[in-house]
């Protein structure tokens, strides 16, 4: 089910995003990262997590489902949109550092990061 986030650059000003206005959760911009990262990480199975635009990379989630055409695969196989790498495999709820003969599994969460990726890329790629 999608959900939406407005992020609002002044705090006082976060009485005004509500469900009156179609908006699920207010985010201000004060708020830490950490926080941030555990609302999008629950409420969807792929969140841009970090935009890091002076080095213009992104970091992408995706999660393994049993659906996923990557179940199973090793990640030797995988063919990752251009500028892509993978930075970790959470497994477990420990990051795994990324071999080429790791398998993936249904829950695994992988951790990419890259220059021109989209999420739609990365989805693509993976489900």
């Amino acid at each position: 089910m999608p959900r939406v986030a407005a992020r609002g650059n002044e705090g006082e000003n976060s009485w005004l995003f509500t469900s009156h206005w179609g908006v699920d959760v207010a985010v201000s911009t004060a708020t830490p990262l950490v926080s941030l990262i555990e609302e999008a990480t629950g409420a969807t199975d792929m969140v841009a997590l970090l935009r890091l635009s002076k080095a213009g990379v992104e970091v992408i989630e995706t999660v393994i489902t049993t659906r996923s055409r990557t179940a199973g695969a090793p990640l030797s196989d995988l063919v990752l949109p251009s500028g892509t790498v993978i930075a970790t495999v959470m497994r477990d709820g420990q990051p795994t550092a990324p071999e080429p003969d790791m398998r993936l599994r249904p829950g695994d969460e992988v951790l990419l990061v890259s220059h021109r990726a989209t999420e739609q890329d990365v989805q693509s790629a993976f489900q």
